[in-house]
């Protein structure tokens, strides 16, 4: 099914769906497109991260320059944990990115001038924390070979790069000088936004801290006493100490609360929560939530958290045998293989710490949860690349 790109509407948000699941190259038997535009070309892009190997298959209309004529048609990922730097991670890295790209090309027939592979700035910050940097060739050239092409692009895209393309294809135009949007990566957060009136300047927001390395720092802490208690509790003390600290700075430095009337998240912690928190509106690709919304899921979270079970989803639909009862059931089981109670509390904690700078007693700022964030860097990867030829 179709996601429809540049959908960042602050009310009338459109009804459409999206498709993120685990993928496993060897179950795509046959796979169809269903293409939205008479004239138009379909492009893929590959990224490793932090986390593991992400593919986006764009469709781009023949008007896309002019009116930004995008569809996001399967977004498929492996997770492989790349950034562990370990012999084992980095096969099982390597056997993603080859798999989905034999995937783009044989399955749904997209020719290799057409695939994109980077590697992003999340991997790029930790290799050269960790003094891995070699690691990053080593897969670029890996990869090059196992697909018998010497002289592939394996682009490793820098933070600022990164942050601004997620913008250009995340909001729409109507909101692009008005919006501040903060990607939350397992690894680290990026975002910013385009204080000067163009697309060119861009304010980068910056901070080393994810869903994953908040969740490790908390669990460092705990000792002999592996309770959830005890968990949630260093959680709050990792980010009322260094993190909270980062963020102050981060948040004042970029000038956003002054510049920007909308903060919308994006990332895989973004997703997890809009889907848990808001299963009836599965289609809706941007949700609006608010800080005490979030504060009482995050409680919930802690306090009960099989009723975001997709059994107990599925219990509480009004028809369980309804296809989007079932669909809704399907989406919150993929949101439960990605993400743990320990990571949802983490995730939704960093959510709420940036979110507090931006609650202000006179001035509060509208917050949106972005869904399928993890497309728009292709998006305008692609028209960018474009542009060019």
């Amino acid at each position: 099914m179709i996601i429809r790109m540049n959908c960042f509407l602050p009310k009338n948000i459109i009804a459409v769906s999206l498709a993120f699941a685990c993928f496993i190259p060897a179950a795509m038997a046959q796979p169809k497109l269903n293409l939205k535009y008479k004239s138009s070309t379909v492009y893929a892009g590959i990224e490793v991260g932090s986390k593991g190997v992400k593919m986006s298959i764009i469709e781009v209309g023949k008007n896309s320059r002019k009116d930004g004529s995008f569809n996001a048609l399967k977004d498929t990922s492996v997770n492989t944990d790349f950034i562990s730097f370990t012999p084992a991670t980095f096969a099982a890295t390597l056997n993603g990115l080859t798999g989905l790209f034999n995937a783009a090309l044989k399955d749904y027939r997209i020719s290799s001038d057409k695939i994109y592979t980077t590697i992003s700035s999340g991997v790029k910050i930790q290799a050269d924390k960790e003094k891995k940097v070699e690691w990053l060739k080593n897969l670029s050239d890996s990869f090059r070979n196992r697909i018998n092409e010497p002289k592939r692009e394996v682009a490793v895209i820098d933070v600022i790069e990164e942050a601004r393309l997620s913008h250009l294809g995340i909001v729409p135009e109507d909101r692009r000088y008005t919006t501040f949007l903060i990607d939350i990566g397992s690894g680290n957060t990026k975002g910013g936004y385009f204080p000067s009136g163009n697309t060119k300047d861009f304010k980068l927001f910056q901070l080393s801290w994810g869903t994953k390395s908040t969740t490790n720092a908390a669990e460092k802490r705990m000792g002999d006493d592996k309770t959830l208690a005890n968990y949630n509790k260093n959680l709050f003390r990792v980010l009322s100490g260094d993190a909270n600290n980062e963020i102050v700075y981060a948040v004042n430095i970029s000038n956003a609360f002054n510049m920007s009337d909308y903060v919308a998240f994006s990332g895989g912690i973004a997703w997890a929560t809009a889907t848990l928190m808001y299963p009836e509106l599965l289609e809706n690709p941007v949700v609006p939530v608010t800080y005490d919304e979030l504060m009482k899921f995050n409680e919930k979270l802690f306090r009960d958290y099989s009723s975001v079970s997709d059994k107990m989803v599925a219990k509480n639909s009004a028809d369980p045998s309804n296809k989007d009862a079932l669909a809704v059931a399907k989406e919150t089981a993929t949101v439960n293989k990605v993400f743990d109670q320990k990571a949802m509390l983490a995730g939704t904690a960093l959510l709420l710490n940036i979110m507090r700078q931006f609650d202000g007693v006179y001035d509060k700022k509208q917050f949106y949860l972005v869904k399928n964030g993890q497309v728009g860097w292709i998006s305008a990867y692609v028209n960018q690349s474009l542009a060019t030829q």
